[in-house]
């Protein structure tokens, strides 16, 4: 009997649980083994993160691949913006990226691809791969595969080094948070190379988190940057997530920017470079991105959040940039995939050129959209999301609906209900037994008064 339940670890862009109790290496050989099956692999990319369970977690799954008849391509510890980018780079099958991303520490998981970084979700791959581990489909490959090392770091520096012209880069005083994740790990030789006056925090990865843990999301875990950035005067801070696919921002007055506005700004750029193009962004909160578009002559597209989902859109409708407001950002040129670093190096060319702060540069937004920000909730208190969890979210979602039936509703992802100054989106996770909620309004007082309201509801309900 194998040591693991697969409706406990399959999830909605990639498996994931906690270690070793749920996600463990008996599932990680066997997942391996049914990624390159389903894939009828010939070589297949693997890297992994920092966290303590990783390596062993990474082994098993080569273990499980090679035993399918793979050659397995080993990156060794990298970010996941890597992992994306050597798949598609070096034209490899596929490949399988261990991380939990923004999880603590006691989680693990893996997120996989096919041929040219396409994403394996819920949608695409993955149930065709629990029916291969549930019906113990799993058969030999004509051959074992092997394992060679591969580092693609150089080329990966030099990729996103392509995003902007490092002649213009002004020796701007940054402040770094890694959270002890990849981020550090990346961005020490990224950076290395511009006129920077750099400040690092938590460089180091380490799995234990002995700081914080790496969601710059919750506030709690931004603190040490915000005051550290106050402290050392310095022009921005910048925060990443523990697999460092996701970038966070501080403006040089501490304040933490929401990846809503950062969106906007990157898309602003965009279309002032190729007018006419496609943007992509997520319905949670859209005023922003719809104005920027109307602006500068871009095409704007809303589509379901998640980086599966907004891929696949990416790449069906050939757009040149998305942007969710959970900070992660897309581009056309990066193989459609979504990248810590890029928007990073972006941002400080955005800042150079201009001469402005950044709180100078975001203003028109933030004066302009006003944004509670993600608000998460949890549902009777579970660790993980169950069947039973998901009916709870379900029927608070529904009960919300009926609340505010006489509003504009769409059901793209979860709820969105407009009204003429405000309009809000209830969503449940995909990754985590939360309700999510945001809510925007034309003015800030109008703002306040909607958000405490739909939070007493959310909060009787649950």
């Amino acid at each position: 009997m194998s040591s693991y339940d697969c409706a406990r670890v399959f999830k909605a862009y990639d498996v994931r649980g906690i270690y070793p109790d749920i996600f463990n290496e008996t599932f990680a050989r066997d997942f391996g083994h049914a990624f390159a099956q389903y894939l009828g692999a010939g070589k297949v990319a693997l890297g992994h993160d920092m966290r303590l369970s990783s390596p062993a977690i990474a082994r098993a799954f080569a273990e499980g691949a090679t035993g399918a008849g793979a050659d397995v391509v080993h990156l060794g510890q990298i970010g996941t913006d890597m992992y994306y980018f050597a798949v598609a780079r070096y034209g490899y099958d596929g490949g399988a990226m261990v991380t939990a991303s923004h999880n603590p520490k006691e989680y693990n998981g893996i997120k996989c691809v096919r041929e040219k970084s396409i994403p394996i979700s819920g949608d695409s791959g993955l149930p065709e791969i629990r029916q291969l581990l549930e019906t113990k489909a799993l058969r030999p490959g004509p051959r074992k595969g092997t394992v060679e090392h591969k580092d693609c770091m150089e080329e990966f520096l030099a990729h996103a080094l392509s995003f902007i012209d490092p002649k213009v880069i002004k020796p701007l005083k940054v402040v770094m948070d890694a959270g002890n994740g990849m981020g550090g790990y990346m961005a020490q030789r990224l950076f290395a190379g511009l006129p920077l006056e750099t400040v690092t925090i938590n460089f180091e990865p380490d799995g234990s988190f002995p700081n914080h843990e790496p969601n710059p999301m919750l506030p709690e875990n931004r603190t040490e940057l915000t005051e550290r950035v106050v402290s050392e005067k310095a022009d921005l801070g910048i925060a990443w997530d523990g697999d460092a696919d996701r970038c966070f921002f501080v403006d040089g007055d501490g304040e933490f920017i929401e990846g809503y506005y950062i969106s906007a700004f990157l898309a602003e750029s965009a279309l002032k470079k190729r007018p006419g193009a496609k943007i992509i962004f997520d319905p949670r909160v859209i005023w922003a991105n719809l104005d920027v578009a109307c602006k500068y002559g871009g095409i704007p597209l809303i589509n379901k959040s998640g980086h599966s989902f907004i891929k696949a859109r990416m790449r069906e409708e050939n757009a040149l940039f998305a942007g969710e407001s959970s900070a992660h950002y897309y581009f056309r040129d990066n193989y459609y995939a979504d990248s810590g670093m890029i928007p990073a190096l972006i941002v400080l060319e955005l800042l150079s050129e201009s001469g402005k702060t950044l709180k100078e540069l975001l203003a028109p937004y933030q004066n302009r959209y006003c944004i509670s920000g993600e608000l998460n909730f949890s549902i009777g208190g579970a660790r993980e999301m169950t069947p039973c969890e998901q009916e709870k979210i379900r029927q608070l979602i529904a009960e919300v609906e009926s609340r505010y039936q006489n509003g504009e509703i769409d059901r793209l992802d979860g709820i969105s209900i407009a009204f003429g100054q405000w309009r809000f989106n209830l969503r449940s996770s995909n990754t985590e037994p939360l309700v999510r909620l945001n809510v925007e309004a034309r003015s800030r007082d109008l703002l306040e008064e909607k958000t405490e309201e739909l939070t007493r509801l959310i909060r009787s309900f649950a």
